[in-house]
């Protein structure tokens, strides 16, 4: 992996009236992670914010980019259980220009809405034939590509009743270390997004609309999976929205 060190290029500054306060009570995890001091305004970018890495090199995997067969090996020969979705979309940068050869990862949970992670407690049960993680790189035009299972919809502690809406979570590097971006994508007439306490933290219903993917029954394979388009803006006044850490 080398670096990228295109240094010619400058950055619109987030709006940080519609990305979402750090300090939101409603979502309660984000009281003790929020800052508890003033931000600190950086005015001339410094070189490593300017450079990233270059993931021409990276090698792939044969499905890495393929959920529904990532996860296979010879103890475990069978395909996952659910809704088998497409996940696609363009990564651009501030510009609307295409950012290629970039690195997207993606991981979720399975269709019963349980990850494959050593704390997760709810009672769905993991599916032997799904591991829940995938990463691709964007063509030369800024396309990125999935297939998967859709997830299922889990509780967690934030309320009495409350639950998270079916979501991938995405991370894209974009063209430098400075433009990475780490976003959740939910399903376009899913009824939990807008009563999730995550989504609520936004006041803008275009920033919403940011993080939902489309279907699209253009790029939908007959009698195999629906496709869902979810673009990514990377940094800048359009950027998606990125999660409230």
């Amino acid at each position: 992996m080398t670096l990228n060190r295109n240094l010619n290029r400058r950055f619109v500054e987030r709006d940080r009236q519609w990305h979402p306060a750090a300090y939101t009570p409603g979502y309660k995890t984000s009281v003790p992670r929020s800052p508890s001091q003033a931000l600190v305004s950086l005015q001339t970018p410094s070189v490593s914010e300017l450079t990233g890495p270059e993931f021409s090199r990276l090698r792939m995997g044969p499905h890495d980019n393929d959920l529904l067969l990532n996860f296979r090996d010879a103890d475990s020969p069978g395909l996952p259980v659910g809704e088998r979705v497409i996940m696609f979309g363009r990564v651009v940068d501030q510009f609307g220009k295409p950012v290629p050869q970039t690195l997207v990862e993606m991981w979720q949970a399975n269709a019963g809405g349980h990850y494959r992670h050593k704390k997760d407690s709810y009672l769905a049960p993991l599916d032997p034939n799904f591991g829940g993680v995938g990463r691709c790189l964007t063509d030369d035009d800024g396309w990125y590509h999935f297939r998967t299972i859709k997830p299922g919809p889990y509780p967690w502690p934030n309320g009495i009743n409350t639950w998270r809406p079916a979501h991938i979570h995405v991370s894209v590097m974009g063209p430098a270390i400075s433009t990475r971006l780490i976003t959740q994508m939910y399903f376009e007439g899913d009824p939990l997004i807008p009563i999730c306490p995550i989504v609520q933290t936004l006041k803008d219903e275009e920033a919403v609309g940011t993080m939902i993917g489309r279907l699209d029954m253009a790029r939908s394979r007959p009698m195999d999976a629906l496709a869902y388009r979810f673009d990514l803006v990377v940094r800048g006044e359009l950027q998606t929205y990125f999660e409230n850490q």
